[in-house]
């Protein structure tokens, strides 16, 4: 889609939808990474200081970044996809030419072509 096309669909606010879904994108990708990465770093200090109660509280809090961060992308997804749901063709239609995901409703999008 051209440049010219994604400016008309979204009524001006083309750059605006650009930047945020590729926040998105941003977002539902490197959060979960860090936060899976620190909690692996902690339990290998843990693991390495071969301390009970330390693998134990390394052990706990990898597990409560783990489920912070399938919080993260899930809840990034869910936005993205009620947005898909609610959103008017038109919507549809500046979301998809931004860069953002297709409409999760299955449905077709028009175009103004």
């Amino acid at each position: 889609m051209e440049l010219f096309q994604i400016l008309d669909s979204c009524g001006g606010l083309g750059p605006v939808v650009k930047v945020v879904s590729g926040l998105f994108d941003i977002i539902k990708i490197v959060v979960p990474i860090i936060l899976l990465i620190m909690g692996a770093i902690d339990l290998a200090k843990a693991v390495l200081a071969s301390d009970d109660k330390e693998i134990k509280a390394a052990t706990s809090k990898l597990t409560k970044r783990a489920i912070a961060a399938a919080a993260v992308f899930f809840s990034v997804t869910i936005v993205d996809v009620i947005m898909g749901m609610v959103g008017d063709d038109k919507w549809k239609a500046c979301w998809k030419g931004s860069g953002g995901s297709d409409s999760p409703s299955g449905g077709s999008v028009a175009s103004d072509d």
